[in-house]
């Protein structure tokens, strides 16, 4: 049943590959006249779709190329680049042929020429206009996919912010916390780059690191070659770290419920091994002389259906002291208003990671644009509600799609005021 169902899902993505290949072809036939150059341009644009076809049969019928993971991720990565890029041209040979079946229609019904007869040649050169177009904005979506796989997939920022807290004890003024997220270290390609990011991390000389979740994509083997690397991030008052969704393995197909929980233990015992305190829907505290604030660390809980929901903010809490200010590590942002909004008035920051910006998006100054507004609300930097704050950490790795366009990787430096 596996295979038939891998059949049929295969062949009915090669159908569509072939699909935007000969609608695209449209595009290109009509920019390029001259002859030659079109020649070579049709062995070029089939002969590259060729050998994407052949590469995917080959993924999927020839299960020893599974090993060569750097090649296989960017291969798919390029892939869906070219295809997306030819959707975008597609969208505007649609809006083309609209126009096209309108005037057609109208020429049906009030004339008797042919629709080439109405306005000449000057129809070509309003089709020529837009194949210009689609091919243009096409090739610039691949350009930009392709430059976030070169330069942004580890061109990491620093993103400062201060924020006043109106309860924070004297002792705490000027804590600096630092805010890592999102490692997901079985992407990681590049080593010497990793170590940059790191050495970024350590150079902003943290009082406290927070980690909220996604150590690996999906089991616990991916962390062990970046140890060491990762064993560096180490502050004064301590690395605190979460569990993110991907770190429970839940997207993987185990042979038994017991393998799976063994490769979750792995993954915990990771944690301490870098000298990481793991809370687990539990909750400890920071301390200045005589003045101490509430940490609260809880397990993944997202909102919908779709993320798992271990979190249990009410257990994390139970026997807390009464202190006068309380920082939730919550992987999931949709937490916020799912339960902490609501229920829990006394958290006064939250520190959440998750939606990476979706890797891909538009920020200039003060403005922030990516599709994962669509899927969040909140989804990237700082956001208040009635005197509580959550930040957002863009991501310090990468998942899928090994690039970044537009919201770079992220190292988070909040001072307390």
């Amino acid at each position: 049943m596996d295979i038939y169902r891998t059949v049929v899902t295969s062949a009915i993505f090669v159908v569509l590959i072939v699909v935007l290949d000969l609608y695209t072809w449209q595009a290109i036939k009509v920019v390029v006249d001259n002859p030659h150059y079109l020649q070579y341009a049709k062995r070029v644009h089939f002969g590259l779709s060729a050998i994407i076809v052949v590469m995917l049969i080959l993924f999927i019928f020839v299960p020893q190329l599974a090993q060569y993971k750097t090649f296989k991720t960017y291969f798919y990565a390029i892939t869906v680049g070219i295809y997306m890029s030819k959707l975008l041209v597609v969208f505007f040979l649609l809006i083309d042929d609209f126009i096209r079946l309108i005037r057609w229609v109208f020429q049906k019904i009030f004339y008797s020429q042919s629709i080439d007869e109405i306005g000449g040649g000057e129809d070509l050169g309003r089709l020529t206009f837009l194949s210009q177009m689609a091919l243009l904005l096409g090739g610039g979506l691949f350009a930009l996919l392709t430059k976030g796989m070169i330069k942004g997939v580890y061109d990491y920022r620093v993103h400062t912010t201060k924020l006043k807290l109106p309860n924070l004890p004297v002792e705490f003024k000027g804590l600096k916390i630092v805010q890592v997220s999102d490692i997901h270290s079985g992407s990681w390609q590049n080593e010497h780059k990793v170590q940059q990011g790191i050495e970024m991390i350590k150079q902003q000389q943290a009082d406290v690191i927070f980690f909220t979740g996604d150590l690996v994509n999906n089991t616990a083997s991916e962390v062990e070659p970046w140890m060491n690397l990762l064993s560096e991030i180490k502050a004064p008052m301590g690395v605190f770290s979460i569990l993110g969704n991907h770190d429970y393995g839940d997207y993987v197909s185990w042979n038994s419920p017991e393998e799976k929980q063994s490769n979750l233990n792995t993954l915990k015992d990771a944690h301490h091994k870098l000298g990481w305190k793991l809370l687990l829907n539990e909750h400890t505290y920071l301390q200045r002389g005589d003045a101490k604030i509430g940490l609260v660390g809880v397990e993944n809980w997202g909102l919908g259906k779709r993320w798992p929901k271990y979190g249990n903010i009410k257990k994390a809490m139970e026997g807390m002291d009464d202190v006068p200010v309380k920082i939730l590590l919550s992987h999931d942002p949709s937490h916020w208003e799912g339960q902490v909004t609501k229920d829990h008035k006394d958290i006064d920051l939250m520190l959440a990671g998750h939606t990476h910006g979706m890797q891909f998006g538009v920020e200039w100054g003060d403005f922030r644009w990516s599709p994962s507004r669509w899927a969040y609300k909140q989804w990237a930097d700082l956001y208040s509600q009635n005197e509580q704050y959550l930040y957002v950490n863009r991501g310090f790795g990468f998942l899928g799609y090994p690039g970044r366009v537009g919201i770079l990787p992220e190292i988070t430096v909040i001072e307390l005021v």
